[in-house]
């Protein structure tokens, strides 16, 4: 069966950057949306940034300019470029991929650690 792939989280230092990666394995997925989401401890998850087969893009407000979603829909691959990385970024970080017909897949989770 298809699964996402999540890499890139870790360890860092206020001001630091970090690229996340999401893949998928085991086939290809038609893809309507491609979603990056975050949960912190004690908070509800939220989404980070999303990319549409449209070409559309979508940011959760604290993460604008320093944050930039890419990917290839066709490919299943995305990608979260993380830059100028504070505290309150820290939180395990999923990928999510909505397929046209409205059947959703889920990453493992990333871990994103933002620490002095």
């Amino acid at each position: 069966q298809v699964q996402l792939v999540e890499s890139g989280g870790g360890l860092v230092q206020p001001g630091g950057s970090l690229r996340l990666s999401c893949t998928t394995s085991g086939g290809i997925l038609t893809i309507s949306t491609m979603t990056w989401y975050r949960q912190a401890p004690g908070k509800e998850r939220e989404l980070v940034a999303r990319l549409t087969s449209r070409g559309h893009t979508d940011y959760e407000d604290s993460v604008k300019g320093r944050f930039t979603i890419s990917g290839d829909i066709a490919e299943n691959t995305m990608y979260l470029q993380m830059s100028t990385l504070k505290p309150e970024d820290t939180a395990v970080y999923y990928c999510h991929f909505r397929i046209w017909g409205g059947y959703e897949y889920w990453g493992q989770g990333t871990q994103v650690t933002v620490s002095s």
